[in-house]
């Protein structure tokens, strides 16, 4: 089954969807900061990856994403924010700025995530 990383600096976030994605027998770790993320995105070799925005910096998570495409990776990325809402943005994925394959604004409804978790698999194959 695929392999599933959350990068939250929110252990609850992570928790909960550790929680949803099991159940649905995706393999999910989590990760609480950017660095501690890229470790375990070179160690694991996850599938998807789920990402907040701000986290120890205020753009950590785009910082991130782009680090990542820029390096070569390919994985999935979907953000997950409550950015748009605590500060009236309207953020939304970019090839360049945002380099990510959903914008999902936090709190999202389980079914939802398990859809775009599931969608974005399949495109890849890994469904």
């Amino acid at each position: 089954m695929a392999k599933i990383l959350i990068v939250d600096d929110d252990p609850d976030i992570i928790e909960a969807g550790k929680l949803v994605l099991e159940r649905e027998g995706y393999e999910v770790e989590g990760a609480s900061n950017r660095a501690e993320g890229l470790a375990r995105i070179e160690e694991s070799k996850p599938d998807l990856l789920i990402l907040d925005v701000m986290m120890e910096e205020p753009d950590d998570g785009l910082n991130m994403a782009r680090e990542l495409r820029k390096t070569g990776h390919t994985l999935p990325i979907i953000m997950l924010t409550s950015v748009n809402a605590a500060m009236g943005l309207n953020i939304d994925k970019d090839e360049e700025m945002v380099p990510v394959d959903e914008f999902l604004s936090k709190p999202v409804e389980p079914a939802t995530l398990i859809a775009k978790v599931r969608g974005l698999l399949q495109k890849e194959g890994q469904g």
